[in-house]
């Protein structure tokens, strides 16, 4: 049973034509040597001064303190070459999984590249791993080597050692004093090495050692439950979902907005996650663009105003806590929070018209006069388009967006599919969607009557159920699970009955991923992600409810920080909320309340609850009945990567915050 678009519009048609300037099979070495190529001159990675003490300052000049340089192109494949014979010099062959444990800069890209020109396989490890995880994180792919950012993250490291097989340890930053060991090394010393042994024909035959099939990374999936799984992506994996995206968001013969040679991205999610590895990082140096580094996320303001990007790509929690920023400036006086409201009402009402009117032109010229132009600004002022990924963002957040002129395009992936399988045109975005699947990769849904529950749909004659996919991205399995791997894949006959695909695509059995993610198929062709299958809460009524889209609506609400729905075998929906201390803070002083300073006790006042309760309320009101937040608790602590509330990607740890705020939850439901 098949559906194709009711009506295929001309940019897909297009997308179908496409074609690229860069080959679609090979590796990724292949792709960057290509890309470095034809751009020798060119900007590719700008770095700001003064935040590490780089070992490799033999390669990487200093740039200013607080300010950015950039390495061009024939500058950075020095370095990709160098360190690729230096590894080589240190032992690392083809074949060996390399660890990388360092949070997003230049140097994480450069090593990256060199390992896999060297014939290396990477391999994730997060910064906020602690020294048990880390241990868990090489020593289940067998890792014979690692790449340490600092002394802090080394020492991690060494607390575990004895547990690994580390053959060599390489350090990225110059430590305070040298190590007395033979197997540790600085990068520069990497570099150095590999200047004085670099031979170009011997590179080339690495190059030519390596096969599209061939295993390039080991991801691991960031376990929101259970032990992380690696997953096993190849070079043909990144290739074909680079060379698919850029069909979608890629540079054509006409003057659409694309990521191109022309584009500056700005870096600063995990280069752990897959997410960031493709769309700001290979997908990127094989378009030609330029790579801009943020310090961190905690400086993402400044640095995005001397970066100066057109481009970026993040996930949901980072664009509310843009606009969050917004609100807050925009409160500093009742007539400014009066003009901000209504601007953001203004951007909604011109994203959704078809052909907005003479009168909501003039409306939208004068909000971007007083507002927009101002926050476009604040993001550099050359910001043409923005990826949202790793979860869902906001349909109103995205409207708003849009509305204002900074387009975001929301997309849908997972590790397993390296990662892209849909994601909205930047000429036709769809907010509430994640747009359509990418030229290639194969959807289908397998629906069961009860997943409908109370979703809210977009249209009743959508098929609703759990995305399956295959294409030449998808995954061949996990390391080392064989189990794992044989339960993530349906292969053989199917009931079609139960199976819907798209794009005209037979479901014959083949061999078909499984998501895990309940999703909404429209006649239209576009997905709605409504949740993950495993967090839907089934009340003891049986109603399903899928938290996501409920908890989205609060991504805009300036008293609510974050929220958590809660209520899985229970009578009715509650919810966990981290309240926003800032606004509340000035909403207590303009009212004249003398509140608790102590956070545990502030969470605990009537008055605040009250305040809450507003927000609450006003999202119930669009709600089903079932769908209602019925009770909330509020807790202290925001949830975050450090405290292990969040994933390194910002996604809830659902399981860790129940366990961490068992007690309230039991509160709310009256000890059950």
């Amino acid at each position: 049973m098949a559906s194709r678009l009711l009506s295929e519009p001309d940019w897909l048609a297009r997308e179908r034509e496409y074609e690229d300037d860069l080959a679609e099979r090979g590796t990724i070495p292949e792709l960057y040597e290509a890309s470095a190529g034809q751009r020798l001159d060119a900007e590719a990675q700008r770095y700001k001064g003064g935040v590490y003490d780089r070992s490799m300052v033999d390669a990487v000049p200093a740039a200013p303190d607080g300010e950015f340089a950039a390495l061009t192109y024939r500058e950075m494949r020095d370095v990709v070459r160098h360190l690729a014979a230096g590894f080589r010099e240190v032992g690392i062959e083809r074949g060996d999984r390399v660890g990388i444990l360092s949070g997003t800069r230049m140097e994480w890209a450069q090593a990256d590249l060199g390992l896999l020109a060297g014939g290396a396989v990477v391999t994730t490890v997060y910064t906020e791993s602690s020294p048990e995880q880390v241990s868990y994180l090489l020593d289940d792919p067998g890792a014979t080597a690692v790449i340490v950012e600092n002394e802090q993250l080394l020492e991690r490291v060494l607390a575990v050692e004895s547990e690994l097989d580390l053959e060599s340890i390489v350090l990225v930053d110059e430590p305070e004093q040298p190590y007395k060991r033979g197997d540790i090394y600085t990068l520069g010393e990497i570099h150095q090495a590999g200047a004085a042994a670099f031979d170009e024909s011997t590179y080339r035959g690495w190059l030519d050692e390596t096969e599209p099939d061939d295993l390039a990374s080991l991801i691991y999936t960031s376990g929101t439950t259970g032990q992380p799984k690696g997953v096993r992506l190849t070079h043909r994996n990144f290739r074909s979902n680079i060379h698919a995206v850029r069909r979608r968001v890629g540079p054509r013969d006409d003057d659409r907005v694309a990521i191109d040679a022309d584009t500056t991205t700005i870096s600063f999610l995990p280069l752990a996650h897959v997410f960031e590895r493709l769309a700001g990082h290979f997908m990127m140096f094989g378009s030609g663009a330029t790579v801009g580094y943020a310090e961190s996320t905690d400086t993402i303001t400044e640095d995005i105003a001397k970066l100066r990007p057109s481009a970026g790509a993040s996930v949901p929690r980072v664009y509310e806590r843009i606009f969050g920023t917004m609100r807050e400036q925009a409160g500093e006086s009742a007539v400014k929070s009066r003009i901000f409201e209504w601007a953001m009402g203004v951007a909604q009402q011109y994203q959704q018209a078809n052909s907005p009117g003479p009168v909501l032109r003039l409306k939208h010229g004068l909000a971007d006069r007083l507002v927009y132009s101002t926050v476009k600004e604040q993001l550099g002022g050359n910001v043409e388009l923005f990826v949202s990924g790793g979860g869902s963002l906001s349909g109103e957040l995205c409207r708003i967006f849009n509305g204002m002129g900074l387009r975001i395009v929301e997309g849908y992936g997972l590790t397993e599919t390296a990662p892209v399988v849909t994601v909205n045109a930047p000429e036709d975005v769809r907010p509430g969607t994640v747009g359509v699947p990418l030229v290639g990769v194969d959807i289908a849904i397998e629906t069961t009557p009860e997943e409908r529950g109370n979703l809210d749909l977009r249209n009743q004659d959508s098929a609703v159920g759990e995305l399956l996919v295959r294409g030449p991205n998808v995954t061949e399995g996990y390391w080392e699970r064989p189990g794992a791997t044989e339960s993530a894949f349906v292969e053989g006959s199917a009931d079609a009955a139960g199976v819907v695909t798209a794009d005209g695509v037979e479901f014959d059995g083949g061999r078909w991923f499984r998501t895990g993610d309940l999703v909404e198929h429209t006649p239209g062709g576009y997905l709605v992600v409504h949740d993950r299958l495993k967090q839907i809460l089934v009340l003891d009524t049986g109603k399903n409810i899928a938290p996501q889209p409920i908890e989205g609506r609060f991504s805009t609400d300036e008293r609510v920080e974050q929220l958590m729905l809660v209520g899985d075998d229970r009578k009715f929906v509650a919810a966990l909320v981290v309240p926003n201390v800032e606004q509340l803070r000035e909403w207590a002083d303009e009212q004249g309340l003398d509140l608790p300073d102590e956070p545990a006790a502030l969470v605990e006042n009537e008055r605040v609850n009250e305040w809450v309760a507003d927000s609450i309320e006003r999202v119930n009101e669009d709600l089903e009945k079932t769908e209602k937040i019925r009770k909330f608790a509020l807790v202290a602590e925001e949830w975050t990567p450090e405290n292990n509330m969040l994933t390194p990607s910002l996604k809830k740890r659902r399981r860790d915050i129940l366990s961490a705020h068992e007690e309230k939850v039991e509160e709310i439901y009256g000890g059950r």
